[in-house]
């Protein structure tokens, strides 16, 4: 997984609604998400495991699938456009003033991955084991336990080692 400008699930999903438990077709990448009224939310670009990325007009975002509702025909969305950017801009903001020098990093499993030792206008430089390594601002976002980042431990040591 590439970091990339997301919204972490966890800042979201305590306001969205969650899909039925029943099973239901998996999200496809290139559909169209609609909310409840069918105003157009955004584009599906990924689905990752349990994660998928929407683009809307102004944001690329991280969600849990759970957050839709898929159809044969529809993928469903409990926000509005409008109402989803606005969430995503609180949480950018949000995760702008958390980001500080010697905040704790989680991935998204809630793993510690270290604590940012140095930030630049663009980057956060976190102490990961013995290494450093450089966030993109945009890659990290606020939670009740510190900063979280969309990517797991294991595969940060992945990209890394490749």
């Amino acid at each position: 997984m590439s970091l990339r400008t997301f919204l972490v699930a966890s800042a979201l999903a305590a306001a969205l609604p969650l899909a039925p438990a029943a099973a239901q077709p998996a999200p496809r990448v290139g559909a169209t998400v609609t909310d409840q009224n069918g105003g157009t939310v955004g584009t599906i670009t990924a689905v990752e495991g349990d994660m998928v990325i929407i683009r809307t007009d102004r944001h690329e975002t991280q969600l849990p699938v759970t957050s839709f509702t898929v159809t044969d025909d529809a993928v469903l969305f409990g926000l509005t456009q409008a109402e989803l950017n606005s969430r995503i801009e609180q949480a950018l903001a949000e995760a702008a003033q958390a980001f500080q020098v010697g905040a704790t990093v989680h991935d998204r499993d809630g793993a510690v991955v270290g604590p940012v030792e140095a930030l630049d206008a663009e980057t956060g430089t976190v102490k990961f084991g013995e290494q450093r390594i450089r966030l993109p601002r945009g890659s990290v976002g606020a939670a009740e336990n510190g900063l979280v980042i969309g990517a797991t431990v294991a595969e940060l040591r992945a990209q890394i080692a490749g």
